[in-house]
């Protein structure tokens, strides 16, 4: 019975010096090679126009974003500086992620949240000649953006 604990005990002891020897840390999509991003929304400053359908933001600063190239996300949120990585997909797919603001005080930071929270949660857009439209998964309007000359 001990040589039988004993040989039980050694081969889960080489299982799990096996299973650590071949585990490490999966790769970064973020370090692997990607093509440009290319489309109507790349490369332009979009201010913020509505919340929702009818609602506007009166703002310290007029919330805008602009994606570049590369995938990231530069702008405010209204109060706060805003950075983060956005990604295009087929059927104007969007993705907004690793979205940071600054803290500044603000007396409407709640404004300046959602502001945030609707890039977070959008998930498809619309362009129509200026304007762009947020869709959330569930296809509610969550908020919409101007194109700046």
């Amino acid at each position: 019975m001990i040589k039988s604990l004993r040989n039980t005990l050694l081969l889960v002891a080489c299982a799990l010096l096996l299973a650590a020897c071949g585990g490490g840390p999966a790769p970064r999509i973020a370090d692997e090679p990607v093509a440009p991003l290319e489309g109507p929304v790349v490369d332009k400053r979009w201010n913020l126009l509505l919340m929702g359908t009818n609602e506007r933001l009166e703002m310290p600063e007029r919330p805008h974003f602009v994606i570049d190239s590369n995938g990231r996300v530069s702008g405010s949120d209204g109060c706060n500086r805003l950075t983060g990585r956005a990604a295009l997909g087929e059927n104007n797919r969007i993705a907004f992620s690793d979205l940071a603001t600054t803290r500044r005080a603000c007396p409407q930071a709640d404004d300046a949240q959602r502001v945030t929270g609707m890039m977070e949660r959008a998930y498809r857009y619309l362009i129509d000649h200026d304007r762009l439209v947020f869709f959330g998964p569930d296809q509610r309007v969550l908020g919409g953006w101007q194109r700046a000359n």
